[in-house]
């Protein structure tokens, strides 16, 4: 995961309250097999609003999103966050997150900023006096700073830490990897019947054959006759 330490960039408004994780991607687009690829789906319905501000020339590149109270309240879909990181959006300040998302944003490379509701609406007064104005975010100093202006904000600091080091799961499961090779090779040893697993930075080979459906057919004797 790409490290995060300063943001700069656009700074868009969403003046809205209570947006929930189907606002920002409907459940539609959760049949999709991939982690990329969810920019297009992004506030999907409130796209088609021409007035809406994404459409709007000056805030299309955004990479800061200032929303208001209660944002990614609704299902835990990681998806959520995958769309906005996929349109470009590395931070969201918002005065509350929902507990879920907050947690997801840590795991996806966005840092999810929390700011009272009136340094909330100053920046809103900034981004809309000037559409397209620049801000910048530092994670190291927990600051934003728009114009003149610089606020602070708060963030946990297990995820501050995350961030900084560009740390998802896997990467903080592999910082274990010389205990995790131990472990297996102890295993090996003490039960050699047992199967034996591979390294964890790699992915079996998997043949081409074994990509079949698998023949079932041979389940069908003891069921046939039931009715």
């Amino acid at each position: 995961m790409e490290k995060l330490t300063v943001v700069t960039g656009t700074g868009v408004p969403l003046r809205r309250s209570n947006v929930d994780t189907d606002q920002i991607i409907p459940a539609v687009f959760l049949k999709r097999v991939t982690k990329s690829g969810f920019d297009d789906a992004l506030f999907y319905a409130w796209r088609r609003d021409p007035n809406f501000v994404l459409n709007q020339p000056a805030y299309k590149d955004g990479k800061i999103l200032v929303a208001g109270p209660d944002f990614g309240i609704g299902s835990s879909r990681e998806h959520a966050v995958w769309a906005l990181h996929d349109y470009g959006f590395r931070v969201v300040i918002s005065p509350r997150f929902a507990d879920i998302f907050y947690g997801n944003t840590a795991k996806n490379g966005v840092l999810a900023a929390i700011m009272p509701q009136e340094s909330v609406e100053l920046l809103w007064k900034l981004l809309e006096e000037e559409p397209g104005r620049q801000m910048t975010v530092s994670l190291e100093d927990r600051t934003v700073t728009c114009g003149d202006v610089t606020l602070p904000f708060e963030v946990d600091d297990y995820v501050r830490w995350r961030l900084m080091n560009g740390y998802d799961d896997i990467d903080l499961t592999l910082q274990h990897e010389d205990d995790i090779k131990a472990y297996e090779k102890l295993r090996a040893e003490k039960f050699p019947f047992k199967p034996t697993t591979i390294p964890a930075k790699h992915l079996p080979e998997v043949p081409v054959e074994s990509a079949r459906p698998v023949d079932d057919s041979a389940w069908a004797g003891p069921l046939a006759d039931r009715k």
